[in-house]
C-alpha cells in the first residue's frame, strides 16, 4: 500500500534552478511566491515574486533547496499544478501547468476555471 502523500503543487527542477540564480544575484532567500489574482484576459492571473519570508498559512513545497510558497486562498486555484521555467524563441518565463484550468490565454499568464 502506497502511503506517499502527493504535494499540493510542484516546483520543477528548472524553475528551482532559475529561482536560486535570481535569489543569489539579489542576495535574497530562494523563496518563490505564487499567488492568484482576479484579472487578466481569462479571469484569473498568476503573480510571481521572490518572498522575504514564508507567511503563516502558506502552503510550502521545496525542490533542490528552493521553496515555493502559495497563500492559503490561492492554493485552491492552483492545486495539482506544476510551476516550470521555460526558455523558448519567444522568451523565457515561469509557466504554470494547471490541470484545473478550463481556458487560458496565449501568453499563459491568465486562466479560467
Amino acid at each position: 500500500m502506497d502511503t506517499a502523500v502527493q504535494a499540493p503543487i510542484t516546483l520543477s527542477p528548472s524553475a528551482a534552478a532559475r529561482v536560486a540564480t535570481i535569489a543569489s544575484k539579489q542576495g535574497k532567500a530562494p523563496v518563490l511566491r505564487l499567488s492568484v489574482e482576479g484579472g487578466g484576459c481569462s479571469g484569473f492571473q498568476y503573480k510571481f515574486g521572490l518572498a522575504e519570508t514564508v507567511d503563516d498559512g502558506d502552503v510550502v513545497v521545496e525542490t533542490d533547496g528552493v521553496q515555493l510558497a502559495v497563500d492559503d486562498i490561492s492554493i485552491d486555484l492552483v492545486r495539482g499544478c506544476i510551476v516550470d521555467y521555460v526558455e523558448s524563441l519567444g522568451g523565457a518565463a515561469f509557466r504554470v501547468e494547471n490541470p484545473q484550468a478550463t481556458a487560458g490565454c496565449g501568453c499563459g499568464s491568465s486562466f479560467a476555471i
